[in-house]
């Protein structure tokens, strides 16, 4: 049987709930208000697809690990695939421009164009667009 979820929910610490919301406002992101409290917010980044930012008390309530400090550790990349190269560019620097730092330069394949920043938390963000058309193909 092969595992098919039909929602995905990327949960996340933030240090400052209110300054991750006000930062990913300004990306484009909105919220789900039934999924919103003082210690946690539900980001609608796509169809079936969120991201719950939870301050970190409430992060460790779910976890018997310690939290990383992902400015000094990465332990995942949110890679978001959007429909241009143009769109990758727009949220990109509108993630600069909201106080998110650059990660890597933006990265041209031909067939895949990709750029990436850091949120407030230090978290990756890498941001695609993929031509499936122009994918190279073996012979």
């Amino acid at each position: 049987m092969a595992v098919r979820a039909k929602q995905i929910f990327v949960n996340l610490p933030v240090k400052d709930l209110k300054r991750s919301v006000d930062f990913f406002t300004k990306v484009g992101f909105e919220f789900n208000v039934n999924f919103t409290d003082e210690s946690a917010t539900c980001m609608i980044i796509g169809d079936n697809i969120y991201a719950m930012l939870l301050v970190e008390d409430r992060f460790q309530s779910f976890i018997s690990k310690k939290i990383s400090n992902a400015a000094e550790t990465a332990e995942v990349i949110v890679a978001l695939s959007v429909e241009s190269r143009e769109q990758v560019d727009l949220i990109v620097q509108a993630a600069l421009d909201a106080g998110g730092k650059p990660y890597n330069d933006p990265q041209d394949h031909g067939f895949m164009y990709g750029w990436s920043f850091q949120d407030p938390d230090d978290h990756l963000w890498e941001v695609s667009y993929m031509d499936l058309s122009s994918f190279p193909t073996q012979e």
